[in-house]
């Protein structure tokens, strides 16, 4: 039986009733992932960074600490609303607002930008993707860097499981059930998740899946140059048996002839 998910699942998935990426396990981590951000895009004090999917602020407050301008961008008001009040109580600034993130709408404000944790390949069109990615661009200023971090369909195809139990933070039980879809570039997940007070929760995601060579093709035509690959953000070598996809890439500078064809135009 295929799983059917809603095509904006999103929309109610990121509940932090039902899910929350500050568990334990992954805010102990974030320091460390911070860290491996901060020397690949080799940031400095008062450099200004876009968290794109910053989600309850686990990597943005981190980075603020480190003397960065964050701005944390998310679509979960509950999400927001945890990291406004995270900074609150740990005396960190840091900026966080609400936004569609295909539809951003900065311009050249950037020095960097991440977007961690499989935040990438959530709509139902594949254009999507190209347009999060050029918004990315926009936001960025002239060199800036973008690192982003995801699941690797490289590995998840070589260890696929349609079903696992997992125990997880607080006592919860979940129970996945996965399918491959759209001839294997998607995955489609029906997570049931039980909760210590017998509360027992359901729902659908849906995962575009990237290899080196599509998200590759995917930068570079949003105006990037792909620079380095890792399989961790422990700075592993990217191999079909590493779990995570990462990637550093450059704003591509635009051409000299696109400067002059804009400048003719204006000029007419």
């Amino acid at each position: 039986m295929a799983i059917s998910v809603p095509k904006e699942w999103w929309r109610g998935f990121f509940d932090p009733r039902f899910y929350t990426p500050a568990d334990v396990a992954h805010v102990e981590a974030a320091g460390r992932e911070v860290r491996f951000v901060v020397r690949q895009c080799g940031l400095k004090r008062g450099a200004a960074v876009l968290d794109l999917c910053c989600g309850p602020g686990r990597h943005s407050l981190p980075l603020a600490r480190k003397g960065l301008l964050v701005t944390g961008l998310d679509y979960s008001r509950a999400y927001l609303g945890e990291a406004r009040a995270k900074a609150r109580r740990a005396r960190v600034d840091a900026r966080f607002v609400r936004g569609d993130m295909r539809k951003l709408r900065f311009a050249a404000e950037f020095d960097a930008a991440v977007n961690l944790f499989t935040s990438f390949g959530y709509f139902d069109k594949w254009r999507d993707n190209a347009a999060v990615l050029a918004g990315l661009a926009r936001a960025l200023k002239p060199g800036g860097l973008l690192l982003m971090e995801m699941m690797n369909a490289d590995w998840l195809k070589g260890h696929f499981r349609s079903r696992s139990w997992q125990r997880q933070d607080r006592g919860v039980y979940q129970l996945e059930e996965n399918e491959l879809a759209r001839g294997g570039r998607q995955v489609r997940s029906r997570w049931i998740r039980i909760f210590p007070d017998g509360r027992v929760e359901e729902r659908g995601l849906a995962l575009w899946l990237f290899d080196r060579r599509s998200l590759s093709a995917l930068l570079r035509a949003a105006g990037f140059v792909p620079l380095k690959f890792w399989g961790s953000m422990a700075g592993d070598r990217l191999s079909k048996e590493t779990n995570r996809l990462i990637v550093l890439a450059r704003k591509a500078p635009v051409p000299r002839e696109g400067r002059a064809r804009r400048g003719d135009r204006a000029r007419a």
